[in-house]
């Protein structure tokens, strides 16, 4: 306790020099918290979006990724119906939703283009959440009439298609024995997903409609979707015990555009830490080397009346410590502060590559990546000290006494 009061009014000597080491550490502690925590809402939020897309957990015939198909629905999945229920027992699991994957021909007469069709169950836009942007119409629904069959449009497509809601459009797809197959569609409404290399092919049909155009009542794949705070990997196991026969794939296998930013932001995140941690240690260093030089005569004082130089390197550390607590207290608090404030201002980022709409600028605030960083912090300018006063302490006691 002596020490520490002792180390605490040697800080206070020269105010001004430990006010600036102090601010230096709170910026840098401030810059490391807000880059990560932005890297960190980037990462959740990605991670949403695919799992949200693709669904927590993937299930399809093991041939379907690793083989071309001949034809539509060679390698899809017979008994899914016996399955998904088989899927809706596990306590886990809240929803499964089957997919049917192709392509063809959509024309209304005087224009034509290759879409990328996906049929789907009317509650699959209200299970994924908001994955899509509704331009105009209505999504799909249950209640479908039969003589008005209902589809969506990339609103990319429907530009180059010059069609609105409410116009008629022919789908042209190969069935599953090599045939051509056509079937017309009511546009019901227009969507976008964000990218609009995407939204120039997309059309969404529902399940039944796509298995009569195709001729088969096989379905692609079936995306789980877990309740919140489930253990994936445990729940992929389980599945895979339960269907050894089939592929089961987690989300972050089928999301490379989340591996890819977080490699990215990865190295750019542990870039700055390194330059932050560097432009503390020098500041630092340089503040403590003129403390030590202005106290070269009180050093050599105390080692007069026995004080082990182990014992004054160890004070010269504490007052670093305590300044980097400090520091990287008042970084923290300032970094808890943007965070809150970025939830109210509504800061959107602009679009990035590849995507049509931006995103709200917004902090996640981690403690335990605040706990790191102050540790960081504290051991960075523990070293800086010990170097720093070290090479006072070296100083003959003779030699010591006479600085001036």
């Amino acid at each position: 306790m002596r020490r520490l009061k002792h180390a605490l009014l040697n800080v206070q000597r020269n105010r001004r020099r430990s006010l600036m080491s102090l601010l230096i550490i709170a910026i840098a502690v401030f810059a490391l918290l807000s880059a990560g925590g932005f890297g960190l809402f980037t990462y959740q939020s990605l991670a949403e979006a695919a799992a949200r897309e693709t669904g927590h957990l993937t299930l399809s015939n093991r041939q379907y990724l690793s083989q071309q198909e001949d034809y539509s629905l060679q390698f899809g999945l017979n008994n899914w119906q016996a399955q998904r229920d088989s899927l809706l027992s596990f306590a886990a699991i809240k929803a499964v939703q089957p997919r049917i994957e192709f392509s063809g021909l959509i024309s209304h007469g005087e224009k034509s283009a290759i879409f990328v069709g996906q049929g789907v169950l009317a509650s699959e836009f209200s299970q994924k959440g908001p994955f899509l942007t509704l331009k105009s119409g209505k999504l799909l629904s249950e209640a479908e009439d039969p003589t008005q069959p209902q589809i969506l449009l990339g609103d990319t497509l429907a530009t180059y298609m010059r069609v609105q809601v409410g116009d008629w459009l022919t789908l042209l797809a190969t069935t599953s024995e090599g045939a051509l197959n056509a079937y017309d569609f009511k546009v019901q409404g227009l969507v976008s997903t964000g990218v609009p290399d995407l939204d120039k092919r997309l059309v969404y049909t529902s399940l039944s409609l796509s298995q009569a155009l195709l001729g088969s009542d096989k379905v692609s794949l079936m995306s789980v979707f877990a309740f919140a705070d489930q253990d994936i990997p445990t729940l992929q196991r389980q599945v895979e015990q339960q269907f050894p026969s089939l592929l089961v794939r987690p989300w972050w296998q089928q999301a490379f555009f989340y591996d890819a930013v977080r490699n990215l932001y990865n190295r750019i995140f542990s870039v700055l830490g390194l330059i932050m941690g560097l432009v503390v240690f020098v500041s630092l260093f340089n503040t403590l080397s003129m403390s030590v030089t202005e106290r070269t005569r009180e050093i050599g004082t105390l080692a007069a009346l026995g004080t082990a130089p182990s014992e004054q390197l160890n004070g010269f550390v504490l007052e670093a410590v305590i300044l980097a607590l400090f520091g990287a207290a008042l970084g923290i608090l300032l970094s808890a502060g943007l965070s809150l404030t970025l939830l109210f201002a509504d800061i959107q980022m602009p679009a990035p590559p590849g995507r049509s709409v931006g995103y709200p600028l917004l902090i996640h605030f981690s403690w335990p990546l605040a706990g790191i960083v102050a540790l960081s912090v504290v051991l960075i300018c523990s070293l800086a000290s010990a170097i720093a006063a070290r090479k006072g302490l070296k100083k003959p006691i003779t030699e010591a006494l006479t600085y001036v």
